[in-house]
């Protein structure tokens, strides 16, 4: 079945044989001679597949892949293939995460990685409109489509699904084990129904179905993040001792701003000043979008109550960051990167929409405002807390309501919406989903609906887990261990490590001052007075904060919440951060280095340098007396992780430990 020769296959690295010689410059797969890559440790390919398939519209597509042979010498076991999310980015630009996810099988297994179509190398979509505005509009979406002309119908992933068949085929290889993230999990579910036989086995990673009741209205989407929070407060101690759930803490801030939406200003995860209207549609964004991810979780709690006690900071920052976060561009806006046009495609293609997608534009609105009508009248806590136009003023792409209004009229032999038939029959390959239990995106109950699709489905839900559980960036190595087990054996195993993950450690409060904080506690030999401690808290808390920001940041640049900024860099796989005069308080500025080893589990150690600008934070108004240096360090997955602080402040000894922030 494999049909292929390879020569001088690799154990010790990539592609560099044991005994050390070159890579042969080409390898034979199948029916196809691949050439090493050139940036890459892989033999890169293409296949050549008509535009559109049914031969309607006249075209051909070049299908880009990535090759990577087996490490071991002898037979290959097997193929593993992953798919990316989205849609529009493409998978090749995740092959490092896959590659580490895959890297305990691969001595016996070959990977291959494949850009959908109208993504990456293969023949990305670039609607030049659309691919640099900051936010969708309707209309640049339906310029995008019209655009487009007959091709607009002619990226859906049904068509993406058979490219990759066809790569398979060429390559002689399969059947494959196939794992997927996010929209990646829609790709594998269409894939699985147009070519079950193709299938080994299935790993569906932050799943959501194809299809399903009320399916165009997101269902799931308010219930799971409303849970989200609500869940990450009662496992805080700081925030389940406080009256009420974690959205009675929000809900006065979502009145305060439809009482008075304003008009406001603050700096992004890379250090730039975004402007913006403080309104309930950006309040919602913050709370759905989950980009970032982690810091909402971590900090709504606080920056809602903070907004109420006039301290508008710790909120406005997390807007300005999820007006970054949502913005799937790079900073070039490359459509290589990530397009745009090709998600527009997608979404406006393939999955059911709140109106008739074969009514033209002007009628298909007319449909969608009597829909409106009619769920505002029945169902209006659909998205609660947000009304129905609130969640609507969210990022087309991220409300999706609306964005396909405008979008052309599909012809007759490409029907929009009817990528995969209602009563269409899943394989019986087994199937894996991975749902993080904090994940609103891909919810639990989503996941649950798409294991229940495939007759051997089984759901594995991650405690605190986030978006994705699998790839490296995931907040416990569970997920990976899960899905490299179930590909082994074809059986979920043991799963007690799903409930392992610690908690996200929330912010217990913002402060204007270090007097505010609860002082750290002191330890044998400390000296240090109550206020002393307090300032020690802050400086852990600035810290903290920075750590946060890391996740965040694609410029290595970054501003402190009240003033100050910082630098990171990576060296030999540590990120080394450099603070100047970061104010988490008004009244501290910290400086000096901190280091974070990588991964969710990375330790952190920093060494601080701090500047007390106010006497009242517990030193004398000497100018030698205003200062301190700080030695911390916490391990940052450790389950009731404890920060140890030692150095002195204002000339006094201080050794203190307090929970990690």
């Amino acid at each position: 079945m494999l049909g292929r020769l390879i020569a001088g296959l690799a154990c010790a690295s990539l592609l560099a044989p044991c005994s050390g010689a070159e890579p042969a410059p080409t390898l034979r797969v199948g029916r196809m001679t691949l050439a090493r890559c050139v940036d890459e440790p892989a033999y890169c390919g293409r296949i050549e597949r008509p535009l559109d398939p049914t031969g309607a519209i006249e075209g051909r597509i070049s299908i880009y892949f990535e090759f990577y042979p087996h490490l071991a010498a002898g037979p290959s076991a097997g193929t593993l293939v992953a798919t990316e999310g989205g849609p529009g980015y493409p998978a090749t630009e995740s092959r490092e995460d896959y590659l580490t996810l895959f890297r305990p099988l691969r001595a016996r297994r070959d990977v291959v990685i494949m850009d959908n179509r109208g993504t990456g190398k293969s023949g990305a979509v670039d609607c030049a409109a659309l691919q640099s505005a900051p936010q969708w509009t309707v209309d640049l979406v339906g310029s995008c489509g019209a655009s487009l002309g007959a091709r607009s119908t002619l990226y859906s992933t049904a068509y993406a699904a058979d490219d990759l068949a066809a790569v398979l085929e060429m390559l002689d290889v399969g059947p494959i084990d196939l794992y997927g993230d996010s929209y990646g999990t829609y790709f594998e579910q269409v894939f699985a129904v147009r070519h079950p036989r193709a299938l080994r086995s299935v790993v569906l990673d932050g799943a959501y179905p194809v299809n399903g009741p009320d399916y165009a209205w997101y269902p799931s989407y308010a219930p799971a993040m409303r849970a989200k929070f609500d869940l990450a407060c009662r496992r805080s101690a700081s925030c389940a001792q406080l009256p009420g759930s974690s959205l009675d803490h929000i809900q006065p801030v979502l009145e305060a701003l439809r009482r008075a939406p304003f008009t406001a200003s603050a700096f992004d995860g890379d250090g730039r000043e975004r402007n913006f209207q403080a309104n309930a549609s950006q309040l919602a964004t913050v709370m759905f979008g989950s980009a970032p991810a982690l810091a909402t979780i971590k900090e709504l709690d606080a920056a809602a109550r903070a907004f109420q006690a006039n301290d508008r900071a710790p909120l406005l920052r997390l807007m300005a960051e999820t007006l970054s976060g949502v913005d799937s561009r790079d900073p070039a806006a490359d459509p290589t990167k990530w397009s745009a046009g090709l998600a527009a495609a997608v979404m406006c293609q393939d999955p059911p929409q709140i109106f008739d997608m074969r009514l033209p534009p002007a009628l298909r609105a007319a449909e969608r405002d009597r829909v409106l009508a009619e769920r505002r009248r029945s169902l209006p806590d659909t998205y609660a807390p947000f009304t129905i136009d609130e969640f609507r003023g969210m990022p087309l792409d991220y409300s999706f309501l609306d964005q396909c209004v405008d979008w052309p009229v599909a012809p007759e032999s490409h029907p929009a919406s009817q990528v995969v038939p209602l009563d269409a029959a899943y394989p019986d390959a087994p199937a894996l989903v991975v749902s993080g239990d904090l994940d609103n995106m891909t919810t639990i109950a989503d996941g649950a609906a798409t294991a229940r699709a495939f007759p051997h489905g089984r759901q594995v839900i991650v405690a605190n887990g986030l978006h994705v559980n699998a790839l490296p960036r995931a907040r416990s190595p569970c997920g990976a261990e899960l899905v490299r087990q179930f590909i082994e054996t074809r059986e979920v195993g043991d799963t007690r490590c799903a409930v392992e993950a610690p908690p996200v450690r929330l912010v217990g409060r913002f402060a204007r001052r270090a007097a505010e904080l609860e002082p750290a506690q002191g330890i044998a030999s400390n000296q240090a007075s109550d206020l002393q401690l307090r300032v020690a808290s802050a400086a852990v808390l600035t810290a903290g904060d920075v750590v946060t920001r890391l996740a965040m940041s694609s410029s290595g640049h970054g501003m402190g919440l009240r003033g100050g900024q910082f630098t990171a860099i990576e060296r030999k796989g540590v990120q080394v951060v450099t603070l100047h005069a970061v104010r988490w308080t008004e009244d501290l500025a910290v400086s000096g280095t901190l280091e974070k080893t990588p991964g969710p589990a990375g330790r952190v150690q920093a060494h601080l340098l701090l500047a007390v600008a106010d006497s009242r934070a517990g030193v004398d108004s000497r100018a030698d007396s205003r200062t301190g240096v700080l030695e911390i360090a916490w391990d940052d997955a450790a389950p009731d992780a404890v920060a140890q602080v030692h150095g002195s402040v204002g000339g006094t000894h201080l050794a203190a430990r307090m929970p990690a922030p």
